[in-house]
């Protein structure tokens, strides 16, 4: 008996083994952050409002394949649906596709058949209106978070505000997204993709005030506004670097320093979970074999 459990033991650590490695090397840019649902649903005995929204929804995932931010309408007269989509700017087109790709069946669950929503993620977002949907700033707060832990002296606030500076002038020269770090400090900023260049800095410069007032000393935060948001982390052992892998599908382009912690990180401690897990599991098989042996 005690022999014939071992294979099947070992075999069972080993699939959990893989299974673990597979759940913590998965990205984390499906995660959602806030959304954002009218309170007025579609009156829609018809079925029209439904059918444009559907078309505006395959419209917006197909593009995803091919770029990182397209904005479009379907329907017409009352019935006009405008939407878009955009995808963080580090991301590669296929991960942009992964993340936009679910965004249409999750904005109908979280929000239903309304009006006008609106689904962040942390790799991407959508949004979606009907014609004669009120209009808000473009510098309107849609959501805050801020880290639990805070941080006094040691410079940190004029660390946080210089690389809020950089990265004000970054989103502008980068045209509409950038990331940096300075002395421990990681930025990221990213405008809606029809901002334009200067209104790109003004909505960012923006954020970074809000961040100021809203987070304080907290060593984390993000502000989302309605045209721009902004992310920022403070490392006190120094900003880990991202691996090669993530770095090829990053955009060189507008990327200060070429780092993704948050995906580092991850890969960090999901590497050590696995090695954790597997000395579990030679440890198990071999309380087995001995269990045989004394048989």
């Amino acid at each position: 008996m005690g022999f014939r459990s071992k294979p099947f033991s070992l075999l069972l650590c080993l699939s959990l083994l893989l299974f673990t490695n597979l759940a913590q090397s998965a990205t984390d840019y499906n995660t959602l952050v806030y959304k954002g649902c009218a309170k007025q649903a579609f009156q829609d005995p018809t079925g029209v409002y439904s059918q444009a929204l559907s078309a505006l929804f395959g419209s917006l995932v197909s593009q995803s394949t091919k770029t990182k931010f397209f904005k479009t309408t379907t329907g017409t007269g009352q019935t006009t649906i405008t939407g878009l989509f955009q995808c963080r700017g580090d991301l590669s087109v296929g991960d942009c596709y992964k993340c936009v790709s679910g965004l249409p069946v999750l904005t109908d669950k979280l929000c239903g058949k309304t009006i006008a929503a609106r689904v962040q993620l942390y790799g991407c977002y959508i949004l979606y209106e009907v014609a004669g949907f009120t209009q808000v700033s473009g510098m309107e707060m849609l959501f805050k978070t801020c880290g639990a832990t805070n941080i006094a002296g040691s410079g940190f606030e004029e660390r946080r505000d210089t690389a809020f500076s950089v990265m004000e002038n970054g989103v502008v020269s980068g045209h509409g997204f950038y990331t940096t770090s300075y002395q421990s400090v990681y930025v990221l900023g990213q405008c809606e993709g029809d901002v334009g260049d200067s209104d790109c800095g003004e909505c960012v410069k923006n954020a970074a005030q809000r961040a100021q007032v809203e987070c304080g000393n907290a060593i984390s935060g993000q502000i989302y506004l309605q045209k721009c948001f902004i992310s920022y982390s403070y490392y006190p052992n120094g900003v880990p670097r991202r691996s090669s892998s993530a770095s090829s599908s990053s955009s060189s382009s507008s990327s200060g320093t070429g780092q993704n912690p948050g995906k580092t990180v991850a890969i960090i401690l999901g590497g050590a979970a696995g090695v954790g897990f597997l000395v579990i599991c030679l440890l198990f098989a071999r309380g087995l074999m001995k269990k045989h042996d004394d048989f």
